[in-house]
């Protein structure tokens, strides 16, 4: 159910109540420290924007709101209170690769296997849709499927993934793949992981047309995995996908934005997908239900971590190491964490935003004062309260190698800010 209402653009998806696919809607937000952590291999864890082309202009919608029916804390958290975590992320330098190596076999399978459930009814989509899966990629959401899968079937003593295991990671970077198209659409990208983009080779037309092709296909191998409670995990993120758009676009250059509806929105258009990923992976291992919250929340926590350590990057790494000019989601008029918390401190910060950066000079002006008024350090806590509550989601897990490797991928994730 979505409601929208222009002035009060509500998502009528009970608020933020995601307690429909696995999120505890009562508990309180904790602050916890974030240190050092893993110390042993095997103990326990204590530790320009381009208005994106709207058909309604951005004018229009600047003062539209997307607002909770739930409280803020909803969202801030979703596990039990309890000992601080602490957390090193100075150790060792890791990469998602070496973290993969214990689902590298899993990973192999997976890449045979997504140009054949692509389908091959249509050539030029087909071209299209290898265009992005030759380029590779991390393959993380799968791998993070692979992991919870193999974590938790030792729970119940499987000794082997399920054909529903792999078939879910293999849809879920299908999803994943069909929102990068759209997405480079949107953003008109040039090069997406060293590559010309599908719109860029084929035109805007075949790429929202690959896009929705592979959308679909995912939807028909997700409805053939005959689980009602996993198929109403995985459609909610194609909605949580247009959601997160919009809730973006109908904030552009607004400083009265609030962590919260940040928060939501990066939970739509990131955190979302990798939750499910996790979650449903769960499912299918035949865990209770209390394992799969768990692991719900892993992933809701380690996507919201991933997006705001994105989101710092964009201010502290260098054009040639992103890829794209430095700060320009703040050019484009997209507020992220370290904008949000600067504003709270440097209201000259608010007159450059709402003038969208008019004056010759006035966004590497901005750039510099979310650096030095402390934007960077307070988003830098807030990626570290998210990681601890990932880590302690994993205490439900027996101690294995694939455990480990899903608290490494959490410190890895720290270690891009370190």
């Amino acid at each position: 159910m979505m409601s929208m209402t222009c002035h009060n653009l509500e998502f009528g998806r009970t608020g933020l109540d995601f307690g429909s696919y696995g999120c505890s809607s009562n508990a309180s937000f904790e602050r916890f420290s974030v240190r050092n952590y893993a110390r042993g291999i095997f103990k326990s864890v204590n530790r320009g924007y381009k208005a994106r082309k709207l058909l309604c202009s951005r004018r229009e919608i600047a003062r539209c709101r997307v607002f909770s029916t739930k409280t803020p804390e909803t969202l801030l958290t979703g596990v039990t209170p309890g000992p601080p975590l602490v957390l090193d992320v100075k150790e060792e330098s890791r990469s998602p690769i070496n973290l993969f190596d214990v689902v590298a076999d899993d990973l192999q399978i997976l890449n045979k296997n997504l140009q054949t459930i692509v389908g091959a009814e249509n050539p030029v989509l087909m071209s299209a849709a290898e265009q992005i899966f030759d380029a590779g990629g991390k393959r993380m959401r799968p791998a993070l499927v692979f992991l919870v899968s193999r974590a938790t079937s030792e729970i119940v003593g499987f000794k082997e993934l399920t054909t529903e295991h792999r078939r879910l990671a293999e849809i879920i970077e299908m999803i994943h793949t069909a929102s990068l198209i759209h997405d480079d659409v949107l953003d008109e990208s040039d090069m997406r992981r060293g590559r010309e983009t599908v719109h860029q080779v084929y035109g805007t037309r075949v790429a929202v047309l690959a896009g929705d092709f592979m959308f679909a296909q995912s939807s028909w191998y997700l409805a053939n995995l005959e689980n009602l409670e996993v198929i109403k995990l995985i459609s909610q993120v194609i909605k949580d996908f247009a959601s997160g758009e919009i809730k973006q676009a109908s904030s552009l250059f607004d400083c009265d934005v609030e962590l919260e509806e940040y928060l939501i929105k990066s939970y739509y258009k990131t955190a979302s997908l990798i939750a499910a990923s996790t979650k449903g992976a769960a499912i299918f291992s035949g865990v209770n239900s209390d394992v799969c919250e768990q692991m719900y929340q892993y992933g809701r926590n380690l996507g919201l971590c991933f997006q705001v350590v994105d989101d710092i990057l964009d201010f502290t790494q260098s054009a040639e190491q992103l890829g794209k000019p430095a700060g320009s989601d703040l050019a484009k008029g997209i507020l992220t964490a370290p904008v949000i918390f600067a504003l709270e401190k440097e209201p000259k910060l608010r007159d450059m935003i709402e003038s969208e950066f008019c004056e010759a000079g006035s966004l590497e002006e901005a750039i510099e004062l979310v650096k030095t008024c402390g934007g960077i350090e307070r988003a830098q806590d807030l990626a570290k309260e998210k990681a601890d509550v990932a880590i302690r989601s994993l205490q439900c897990l027996p101690q294995s190698a694939f455990r480990l490797a899903l608290q490494e991928m959490v410190k890895y994730n720290l270690e891009r800010i370190d």
